[in-house]
């Protein structure tokens, strides 16, 4: 199978977050069907909110300083889908990628029930770490936990970083109830590391510990100093989760505050030097939103154009309160994608919020131009809303 007919035939199956099934058996009985390449190597598990793929980019910087051989598994991807899995910082071949899903293709084929796209690229990621004989798996959670494909790799460390609101419709309508989604992760025996949290999110998440007979690791920053190679505060918290997981892997200082300083993230506070500078984030729920404004208070140019594309299954309402009155111009578009938000949705939105002018452009293409005609060489363009939005911009303009 062809790099272009794998991936073809993976999406095939369905977005990968409208194809959540009931119960890890399904990916289970795929991994059994593959001699269970999770049980080659160790695991670490990365479950959360936000900061999550910040995390596991970072924890994966520090093993690959301290020279350990690291499998990551990430996702969404954003221009290509084999960005979701490195092998000692490298980006898996097309070739490899192919030939892995042809395999997982014909195992898929012959359970009575035909593994999901996330299930099916899970267990291409594992067999490709088995094959590169990896010293350690680095597995970010796709949604959730208790049901994620990820978790039944079984790892034997795992971090929940920070808990807010999203997924409702798969996750449950309170903080509480997504908190216990992600909480299932801990399971008896493993290492479990848990980032600062909202009162009411760390009580579900020692309730579970407690029930399965887990003691917690509290991340708390460093007594020492460090240097972020990613941008924003909010880093803060997830560098501290990051240097927990590899302290509990007896990874030395040294490695840790090399690891810290030369992680790169793309797309999460990705800044362009140009004239104007150009910004991508793919804040797509409150909290994100949040911690990009935060970065733009302190250290945005103006005259501030923001182009924000978004799926319309996310919070656009608070979104949009929270950063569109920070921008002297809003360009509204929309992603190549059946789940994005209208120009009409979008619009009414904005005109509530927005301080600055407000304009539509149909196409990404189209908004980069209008961004660069109407933005000048000392101010900035901040591309947010959603990672897909990122992607296409990347992929046209990169």
């Amino acid at each position: 199978m062809l790099f272009a007919e794998a991936v073809q035939y993976l999406l095939s199956l369905g977005h990968e977050t409208l194809t959540i099934k009931l119960g890890l058996r399904n990916t289970e009985l795929l991994l059994e069907s593959l001699d269970n390449p999770e049980r080659t190597f160790p695991s670490v598990q990365i479950a959360g909110t936000n900061g999550k793929g910040s995390t596991a980019v970072m924890l994966d910087s520090i093993c690959r300083a301290a020279g350990i051989k690291t499998g990551l598994y990430t996702s969404p991807h954003l221009i290509s889908i084999t960005e979701r899995i490195r092998i000692a910082g490298n980006q898996i071949s097309e070739t490899d990628f192919a030939r892995h899903a042809t395999t997982v293709r014909a195992a898929s084929e012959r359970l009575s029930a035909l593994p999901t796209f996330f299930e099916q690229v899970t267990a291409i990621a594992l067999i490709a770490f088995r094959e590169a004989e990896i010293d350690l798996a680095i597995l970010e959670t796709g949604l959730g936990g208790r049901l994620d494909s990820t978790t039944a790799a079984n790892a034997s460390i795992v971090a929940i970083t920070s808990i807010a609101m999203d997924h409702e419709e798969y996750l449950g309508s309170t903080i509480e109830s997504i908190a216990s989604e992600k909480a299932a992760i801990i399971r008896p025996g493993v290492s479990a590391i848990i980032a600062k949290q909202r009162p009411e999110v760390l009580s579900v998440l020692l309730q579970r510990c407690e029930e399965t007979g887990v003691q917690p690791i509290i991340a708390m920053p460093p007594s020492y100093p460090i240097r972020i190679g990613l941008r924003g505060k909010h880093q803060l918290e997830n560098a501290a989760v990051a240097i927990a997981l590899a302290e509990s892997l007896s990874i030395s200082r040294e490695a840790i505050l090399s690891g810290i300083e030369t992680a790169t993230h793309a797309g999460r506070l990705e800044l362009i030097s140009n004239e104007p500078d150009i910004l991508l984030d793919g804040a797509h729920n409150p909290a994100g939103a949040e911690a990009l404004r935060d970065y733009l208070n302190e250290f945005g140019r103006h005259p501030l154009t923001l182009v924000f594309g978004a799926m319309s299954d996310k919070k656009l309402d608070r979104i949009g309160e929270i950063i569109f009155p920070l921008a002297d111009n809003i360009i509204l578009t929309t992603i190549d994608n059946p789940r994005a938000a209208s120009l009409e949705t979008l619009e009414t939105i904005a005109v509530r919020f927005a301080s600055g002018s407000v304009t539509k452009s149909k196409t990404v293409s189209d908004a980069r131009e209008s961004a660069l005609r109407i933005t000048s060489p000392q101010g900035m363009i901040c591309v947010t809303g959603s990672l897909y939005l990122i992607g296409e911009w990347k992929k046209e303009h990169d």
